[in-house]
């Protein structure tokens, strides 16, 4: 019914890489079920991220390489109907199998995925607009969205402290990493009238943004962690995160030499080993902070 291409730009694969949201707003539960945890994960990683990614292929047609597709293929109209159909499924298996609230979380988070990328809003194109955008729905609005759906809490009880500091983190660190995924569509981005945050901030200026960002947002994760957890959770986050700075810093030696080393093969790389990281470390941190892991011991 739908083309190669059209699934090709679902790009379900890439879930992978905000998959440490999801394991955050696991980290901090107290109500999960294992049904719940899997519908949760299936919902927003199988169907919501996919339905996001293809609208926004199918609306920005991009000939050069994108966040997990190198090389994509031209988009067509049955890409527009699989990423609403997508979104549909996503939206329904949420009321069905969690809540009410859940869905109406997802379809909130779909709509605005779409305002992201439709031509008669296109918040894509406004560099602190869409920069801000994605770093509060991707992050502070994706840890809620998952913490009321693992639970099956009320938005009352979702809000507290807890959540509300784990959610800024997760915003924190996403403001800091959303431009190091730009860095090597600054050529398109510009022909397309989109003018990025990593667009303005220039290739090496994305950089050290990103350096900055990431200081204050780990500076946050230990206080959260010796906080809510324990400091030996804390001092493994910062360890856990050494593979990640020693390739980001390893990039940008080599950027610094060669402006073209911005390329889609170098972000690609940073946000698989940074992906990596961070899942590794929260799956010991839900696994060891629950007591799961003293079953083995």
């Amino acid at each position: 019914m739908f083309s190669k291409s059209a699934w090709l730009h679902l790009r379900i694969p890439f879930s992978f890489f905000l998959l440490p949201v999801y394991f955050f707003a696991l980290c901090i539960s107290s109500n999960f079920t294992q049904p719940r945890m899997l519908w949760v994960l299936a919902i927003v990683h199988l169907f919501l991220y996919p339905a996001s990614n293809g609208f926004n292929s199918y609306f920005d047609k991009d000939e050069k390489s994108i966040g997990g597709l190198k090389n994509p293929p031209p988009v067509n109209k049955g890409l527009y109907y699989l990423s609403l159909s997508f979104d549909l499924i996503a939206v329904i298996l949420a009321a069905w199998k969690i809540s009410l609230l859940f869905s109406i979380l997802i379809l909130i988070y779909g709509l605005v995925s779409k305002a992201y990328s439709h031509p008669l809003i296109r918040l894509k194109k406004y560099s602190i607009g869409g920069w801000l955008t994605i770093g509060f729905f991707q992050g502070f609005f994706t840890v809620l969205m998952c913490y009321v759906g693992i639970n099956n809490f009320d938005l009352p009880t979702s809000l507290n402290m807890k959540v509300i500091f784990a959610g800024a983190l997760s915003s924190l660190m996403l403001l800091g990493n959303y431009p190091m995924t730009q860095i090597y569509q600054h050529e398109e981005d510009a022909k397309r009238g989109d003018i990025t945050i990593s667009l303005k901030l220039g290739i090496l200026g994305t950089f050290y943004f990103t350096i900055l960002m990431f200081v204050i947002a780990a500076a946050g994760f230990l206080w959260f962690f010796s906080t809510y957890f324990e400091m030996k959770y804390a001092l493994n986050f910062l360890l856990f995160q050494l593979p990640t700075v020693l390739f980001f810093f390893y990039w940008l030696f080599r950027v610094r030499n060669n402006m073209n080393k911005a390329n889609y093969s170098h972000t690609m790389w940073l946000n698989f080993i940074s992906a990596v990281c961070l899942n590794v470390f929260f799956v010991y941190l839900f696994l060891s902070s629950t007591g799961v892991l003293n079953v083995f011991s």
